[in-house]
């Protein structure tokens, strides 16, 4: 039983420090593609999905949690606000595509958990700012979530099969393929 929660906890951190190395990797590579600040790759969403499929939903909600701490601490309220608002609505609605009587494919689930995510965010734009001025921003990060949606899955399809190898995917399968 201890050998086992110890095992989890260290896992957790493990998928925080990575969740925190992509993160990174991202805000650096924003400006590179000429994106506007605000718009992220979504890579750390990744580690968020992998622990929801493979571990548990308990584990992927810590991580939402913990990522939004950190946005906090580092970048200010304003930032830990909008990613805690994006990260519970996207994991909201991916439990929720795990509850479906029927499979989901893995490009439906990561493209629905970026839309969510940055509807999440608009939402906290709203309360931050007003209504209309997060509407105007909706188009954009609406195709943006599509965008970033297609590319997670595609990360995802390459790396996810191959942690399975590894026996680092945790004891769940997962009811999603990539």
């Amino acid at each position: 039983m201890r050998s086992e929660k110890a095992k989890n906890v260290a896992r957790l951190g493990m998928l925080f420090a990575l969740a925190i190395a992509l993160s990174f990797c991202e805000s650096c590579l924003t400006p590179l593609l000429g994106l506007m600040p605000a718009m992220k790759l979504g890579l750390s969403n990744i580690v968020v999905m992998y622990a929801l499929l493979y571990l548990s939903k308990r584990q992927a909600l810590a991580l939402v949690l913990l990522k939004a701490l950190f946005a906090l601490l580092t970048r200010g309220a304003s930032a830990g606000f909008l990613s805690l608002c994006g990260g519970l609505v996207s994991w909201g609605v991916l439990c929720l595509l795990l509850l479906l009587p029927f499979s989901v494919t893995g490009y439906i689930f990561s493209v629905s958990g970026a839309l969510a995510h940055n509807v999440g965010q608009l939402c906290g734009a709203a309360v931050l700012l007003s209504d209309r001025m997060a509407l105007s921003y909706a188009p954009v990060l609406l195709a943006a979530g599509v965008a970033v949606g297609s590319l997670t899955w595609g990360v995802s399809r390459a790396v996810f099969p191959a942690l399975g190898k590894t026996g680092l995917a945790g004891q769940r399968e997962s009811r999603i393929h990539f």
